[in-house]
């Protein structure tokens, strides 16, 4: 089987002349775009507005399958400089579209006939949730010259504060067993099964960081202040209200899934403490065993095995899911293997011109890693689900984007908890889908404390490195509480975590609200059977053209109201009694 994705349906190089004549057509497209915006005042306004739609939708599928080209190439080696380069001229050539599109929102936005011309033509129909977010975010543009400016100021400014800090930890030499090994490759230590080695990885990982510390935290400075001062010329009351419109949700959403994660925060910090105590710890547990294995569950899984697992599985659930899952294992949609130089963590990316997905891993043969895998097919999924939507309608939001990857994730550990045939297995898997749980509750909430103590100190402030670590530490204790060892902590989860440093502001909160949103509609799909399944999928079609709430509406879910939330609370609380039973036996 291949050890890496194959991105040559794309495009077989940078030299490609499809490559090439794909950016040319960019370059053409942006041009005629600006000036067709230009001279919208003088069109008829359904001719204008079919216009627009149909050079967004060219430019938009030109941008995807350029700069994901260029994107997948550089995450595979962040040392690859043509790619980077070629990024960096697509933006900068798609940047020139902002005006433009500005230029059209704004006239689309002033239209008082803009519902009745959009039921005058076909297409313009299947974009009615586009112009009615258009029309509700018009307020907050800042007219095409200023819209332009701000296009090409990031990409000197945020976007290449960003590169640095994923070129830093990607690269970064670290220290380990009398050689050098590189940061994906040492956090992976953190599930082997010997303690030893564990707290070796922890302490080696903490000793590299203050290599790149001050370079990174220059970046997290420079792009925070940028997103504050961005948001209030836009008029936005603050980033995180700029991410909840964004994330097309309500802050009533979000206050209620925090308000329910603060109910349950003890039980979560009940059962770090039972798993302290089981590996040897009095004062709660390490952070160099939040992820230490117990129980006896096998490892040292292929790729193979990881493919054949999930294409039998998912073949009992769901026929078209399994369809999908062997033609990405068939057809090198994966690349598999850490090595020096590749992006740390796990992701996947849609590449619309094919219809299909490029999943990147760092899969180390843990069972984890299979539970990544179904993850990131998840999503992969999502976007499978999508393929008959119109371009412009495919982008979903953040906190439904983890709907499908963490409903994957419970197909997966319910099947393999159901299938156990010992207690000590059992044990293994329950424990295994507890960290994550804890991973998505405590620690994005961790992450999510931080993140808001950034915003509201770094506008009067810059804020060193030092400073991050203290802000950090104060995130970790309040989010994992007597659960953990309070001096054995990890201070520098901001240097490696990319999430801070991408475009999106707030990248934590969805991921609690996609593990217990997905746990829901799981519970639903116990109780309902193979019935549900198109409930399920028509969910799924529709994230991209429906706000949070009205997508939940599908299943007939209320996302404002605390219960909800608590159900899928439950449920893990459930988990956490039944560990803390086997462990008691």
């Amino acid at each position: 089987m291949n050890e890496r994705w194959n991105l040559e349906p794309l495009y077989r190089s940078l030299d490609d002349p499809e490559f090439t004549g794909d950016l040319q057509k960019l370059k053409v497209a942006c041009a005629r775009f600006d000036t067709f915006s230009k001279a919208l005042g003088e069109m008829e306004p359904l001719q204008a507005l079919r216009g627009g739609i149909d050079y967004m939708e060219e430019i938009t599928a030109l941008v995807n399958s350029l700069a994901e080209y260029a994107s997948l190439r550089q995450s595979a080696d962040t040392g690859d400089a043509e790619a980077a380069s070629a990024l960096g001229q697509i933006m900068a050539v798609y940047s020139q579209c902002a005006g433009a599109n500005a230029r059209f929102q704004e006239f689309a936005a002033g239209l008082p006939s803009l519902e009745e011309l959009l039921g005058q033509d076909e297409v313009l129909s299947q974009y009615r949730f586009l112009f009615r977010q258009i029309k509700e975010g018009s307020r907050y543009l800042l007219g095409s010259q200023g819209e332009d400016i701000l296009a090409r100021l990031s990409l000197s400014g945020s976007n290449a504060w960003s590169d640095l800090q994923n070129y830093l930890t990607s690269t970064v030499e670290v220290d380990y067993n009398g050689g050098v090994t590189n940061l994906s490759a040492i956090r992976n230590l953190a599930y082997d099964p010997d303690p030893a080695v564990r707290k070796a990885a922890y302490e080696a990982e903490l000793a590299c960081y203050p290599k790149i510390r001050d370079s990174v935290a220059f970046a997290l400075n420079s792009i925070k202040l940028e997103t504050i001062h961005v948001a209030q010329l836009r008029g936005y009351e603050s980033p995180l209200d700029k991410a909840l419109k964004d994330a097309r949700m309500q802050r009533a959403t979000l206050d209620a899934m925090f308000a329910a994660i603060d109910e349950y925060l003890p039980k979560f910090w009940e059962y770090l403490r039972a798993k302290a105590k089981y590996l040897g710890h009095e004062n709660g547990l390490p952070w160099y065993d939040l992820f230490a294995p117990m129980g006896n569950l096998s490892s040292g899984y292929t790729t193979e095995n990881a493919r054949d697992y999930l294409v039998n599985l998912f073949g009992s659930f769901d026929g078209e899911l399994r369809d999908m899952v062997a033609e990405a294992f068939a057809n090198a949609w994966i690349d598999f293997y850490p090595r020096s130089g590749k992006s740390g963590g796990a992701f996947c990316a849609g590449i619309e011109k094919l219809g299909e997905s490029r999943i990147l891993t760092n899969f180390d043969g843990a069972f984890g890693d299979i539970v990544t895998l179904a993850h990131e097919l998840g999503h992969a999924f999502h976007n499978h689900i999508l393929n008959d939507q119109r371009p412009l309608n495919r982008d979903y939001s953040m906190p439904v984007a983890e709907t499908a990857s963490t409903f994957n994730e419970c197909v997966v550990m319910n099947a393999a908890i159901a299938a156990a045939k010992t207690k000590e297995e059992k044990l293994a898997l329950i424990e295994n889908q507890l960290s994550d749980a804890t991973q998505i509750i405590c620690d994005i909430y961790s992450r999510y404390r931080f993140e808001t103590a950034v915003f509201v100190n770094r506008e009067s402030q810059f804020l060193p490195a030092e400073k991050l670590c203290g802000m950090m530490l104060e995130a970790q204790k309040a989010s994992y509480g007597d659960g953990l060892d309070q001096s054995c902590l990890h201070p520098y989860m901001w240097v490696c975590k990319s999430h801070y440093y991408g475009g999106v502001s707030f990248y934590n909160f969805p991921y609690a609200f996609g593990g217990l949103f997905a746990r829901g509609l799981y519970a639903q799909y116990e109780k309902e059977g193979a019935e549900f399944l198109p409930k399920y999928k028509k969910l799924l079609h529709e994230t991209p053209v429906r706000t949070v709430e009205e997508a939940a509406k599908v299943a007939d879910i209320d996302l404002t109201d605390k219960a909800f939330w608590e159900q899928g609370l439950q449920i893990l609380s459930d988990e956490i009694d039944q560990f803390l039973a086997l462990l008691e036996d």
